[in-house]
């Protein structure tokens, strides 16, 4: 167990070191940074790290298991009434302790905070039963995807302008580390009895479709109240003279992180254990691995949510506002993208996403493809954000090429492409993307004197979608090869996918 936790820890090392060692370049060249948030930084990367190994550990040994578990012991009733309901509440339930959504419910003017999240948690309770309809009758994703990303983009029309870029946000911000670990396994589970081509397209989509739900109840909120009436307030950076100050912020953060992830875990540990009680049976072995499994988790996402709400998100704000304050304020294009490129490999949950994806594909698609493809997406919707921001462009122009494009791929590639980057666009715009990116367009913004709630917020809705591009055209490029590789025993051809050897070229 510890060589595993061992294992876990470096790997998180390695993702998190280059957005640190970026951020450390940048304080000693262009945006000198007070020592207070650089070494709030320092020390929440230390967290981060800490927090991945435990999380990521804590996910194979308790939250894949469990979902699949669920997943499957569902499919077994082979009972729509009783599946249908089942999906409603994991989904709404999950969502509701998504730890991401309460922040979003605090930034959205003019709605109250509870009446945002059960409105969420009911579009993401719906569109889960749609997801597992799509994989039971063979429903054909892109044609869901274009009918309802077409109601998103008509109903964009009337949403008031401070709404929209919180709607589009919503979508990624409630496909969390804890959604997403449980949805994606829930959806191999349920896929076994579906009338899909193959078992692994039909496990994937569900993130994608239950991304869309957030959107259409913020923008039905949005046309009920109306105008905004809330305004944004500057984030504050703490003063900090000694270490033990600088140990008192986080101790005082962390007593509260705790509380939200145990609550946004509670709902799943009690679904294990009423399945556990009443269909699954587990051996008392089983359990007690995945008791453990989420106690890691429980250590690893309360580590690594008080290392970037405290450290990351002033350090984020502070290099924002420097950035832009430069007289060649369009820097922060360029710094932007090198950003993204490699803040996406700290996201928790991209991990689970890549390791599932070449999991179900027998390594058909590996997780150093999907890397460099989430990496590639992030650092274009990264540079086009800050371009939208320096330029003051409005948001709906560039969500409504980049969908029209991402739509248009799904009737081009293999199916098996087009659910595994729709998954991506939510899974991808994660906690690093509300805790770091988010401010760092708040501080951007404030200091070229844009409208906040409609210039800075938007970013989360642009990294959610440039994926869906991107893997998309990984999926074509590999469909063009496959047509002019003679036939050979040594390459795996899986849902007419081709993962290329290393010693293809020798």
């Amino acid at each position: 167990m510890n060589k595993q936790l061992r294992q876990k820890t470096l790997e998180s090392l390695s993702a998190v070191m280059p957005i640190t060692f970026i951020v450390i370049l940048l304080c000693i060249t262009i945006t000198p940074m007070p020592l207070a948030p650089l070494m709030l930084f320092l020390v929440g990367a230390v967290l981060l790290i800490l927090g991945m190994g435990f999380f990521t550990l804590g996910v194979d040994m308790a939250m894949l298991p469990i979902g699949e578990q669920v997943g499957t012991q569902l499919a077994k009733s082979g009972r729509l009434v009783f599946i249908i309901p089942a999906c409603f509440l994991i989904g709404a339930f999950v969502t509701m302790a998504e730890p991401d959504l309460q922040v979003l419910a605090g930034q959205t003017p003019g709605v109250p905070d509870m009446l945002l999240i059960l409105s969420v948690a009911a579009g993401v309770g719906i569109f889960l039963i749609v997801a597992f309809l799509r994989s039971l009758f063979g429903w054909s994703l892109s044609r869901i995807l274009l009918i309802f990303y077409a109601i998103v983009f008509i109903l964009a029309i009337f949403v008031p302008k401070d709404f929209l870029s919180v709607a589009f946000d919503s979508g990624g911000v409630t496909t969390g580390p804890i959604t997403v670990p449980f949805i994606l396994t829930l959806g191999v589970g349920l896929s076994s009895i579906g009338q899909s081509k193959n078992s692994e397209s039909g496990s994937f989509g569900m993130v994608a479709l239950c991304s869309i739900g957030p959107i259409l109840a913020t923008m039905i909120l949005g046309l009920a109240f109306g105008s905004s009436s809330g305004t944004y307030e500057p984030l504050e950076i703490p003063n900090i003279q000694t270490t033990a100050e600088l140990s008192q912020i986080f101790g005082r953060e962390f007593p509260e992180y705790a509380r939200e992830v145990a609550f946004a875990l509670m709902p799943i540990l009690l679904f294990f254990l009423f399945f556990q009680i009443f269909f699954l049976k587990l051996r008392r072995k089983k359990i007690i691995k995945i008791l453990v499994g989420m106690l890691y988790s429980f250590i690893g996402l309360t580590l690594f949510l008080t290392g970037v709400n405290v450290g990351f998100m002033p350090a984020g704000n502070y290099l924002g506002q420097q950035l832009a304050s430069l007289p060649w304020k369009w820097i922060l294009v360029p710094v932007g993208m090198v950003i993204g490129y490699f803040i996406v490999r700290a996201e928790p949950a991209v991990a689970v996403l890549n390791q599932q994806v070449e999991d179900v594909t027998g390594g058909s698609i590996s997780r150093t493809t999907m890397m460099k493809g989430l990496s590639i997406g992030m650092a274009v919707s990264v540079g086009l954000s800050m371009f939208r921001l320096v330029s003051g462009l409005p948001l709906l122009p560039f969500l409504a090429v980049g969908y029209a494009i991402a739509l248009a791929l799904t009737f081009a590639v293999p199916p098996i492409f087009t659910s595994i980057a729709f998954d991506s666009g939510g899974v991808a715009s994660g906690a690093m993307t509300a805790t770091f990116l988010l401010p760092l367009a708040m501080g951007a913004c404030s200091a070229v004197g844009g409208d906040i709630l409609s210039d800075a917020f938007g970013i989360v809705a642009m990294v959610a979608m440039t994926p869906l591009v991107i893997l998309q055209l990984i999926g074509a490029v590999y469909q063009r090869r496959l047509r002019h590789l003679p036939a050979r025993p040594d390459i795996i051809e899986q849902d007419e996918i081709i993962e290329l050897e290393e010693d293809e070229s020798q």
